[in-house]
Order: structure tokens, then C-alpha cells, then sequence
């Protein structure tokens, strides 16, 4: 059975008044997907209080098909960790987005509170897949757009 929804359950050694949340799994092509979004950046969760009792933490997926990049944003307040599933990514970041890390499959990268960035996928023939979590929730907060002849090295498909 599938289960996108909190789950409280009984147990007979628990008074009538007291419940329990139990493991809750979100199946694949379950995830929540009316989530915030940031242009060619697309995010699901699979964890997150929309769906889940999770009241701390948002954690799932992020896809950028290939040569696509997300609009400036940032995550208000939440702290940001992603880790590289499969293919080639870069984050600018910095004044005018002039700095940038590039990142492969298996690596982490940290984004701090507040900080404006650009998440791009490097590749033009794959498709750019993230696991992503941060705390609180999943915050997005769109900025002004950049023309893409403002970063150094990107190009759409």
C-alpha cells in the first residue's frame, strides 16, 4: 500500500488518548510535486510536512534537464545540502554571480542561508538529477534573471 499521508496508529499497549507516528514511505512517483519551483529547476519532495509528520527538515529531488538552469534564488533562512545523484552541475553564486563550483556525480555541496544562487546543469545530452534537503522547509525565493552570457561557461541545449 501506498502511503503519501500522515499515519497515526494504536498500539493495545496505549491508552485510548495516545498515538504514535510510525515510518511513513513515499513511494516512487508518489513524491509531492506542488512544491516551489525556480525555472528549469524542478523539485518533488518525498519528506516534507505537506505530506509527511516532518516538521524540520524538506529532503528530495531536484532536475534540470539538460543545458537548463534555475532563476536566481535563494532559501530564506533554511540551510540547503545537495548531493550530485548523476551528471554535471555548477552553482554561481557571488557578486553578479561571477564565482561558481562545478560538481559530478557523488558530490555534496552546502548552500548557507539567504546566499543567491544559479543551479545549472553543465551537460547539453544529460539530464542533471540532485538530492536536496534543507531546514525548515522547502524555501524558494525567486530573484531578478540573469541573460546566460553573464555566466561564464554556460550554455542551454
Amino acid at each position: 500500500m501506498t502511503r503519501t499521508s500522515l499515519e497515526i496508529r494504536s498500539s493495545p499497549h496505549m491508552s485510548n488518548t495516545e498515538t504514535r507516528i510510525v515510518p511513513i514511505v513515499t513511494r516512487a512517483g508518489h513524491e509531492f510535486a506542488d512544491t516551489a519551483q525556480s525555472g528549469g529547476a524542478v523539485r518533488v519532495s518525498g519528506v516534507s510536512i505537506q505530506h509527511t509528520p516532518a516538521t524540520k527538515i524538506w529532503f528530495g529531488k531536484v532536475t534540470n534537464e539538460p543545458g537548463y538552469r534555475s532563476l536566481p534564488h535563494h532559501h530564506g533562512e533554511a540551510e540547503t545540502g545537495g548531493y550530485v545523484l548523476e551528471g554535471k552541475a555548477r552553482i554561481y553564486f557571488g557578486e553578479n554571480y561571477s564565482e561558481f563550483l562545478d560538481m559530478k556525480t557523488g558530490d555534496f555541496v552546502f548552500v548557507p542561508p539567504f546566499m543567491p544562487h544559479i543551479e545549472v546543469n553543465m551537460s547539453t545530452t544529460e539530464k542533471l538529477v540532485w538530492l536536496t534537503t534543507r531546514t525548515p522547509d522547502n524555501i524558494v525565493v525567486n530573484l531578478e534573471d540573469v541573460e546566460d552570457a553573464t555566466l561564464a561557461g554556460y550554455r542551454r541545449a
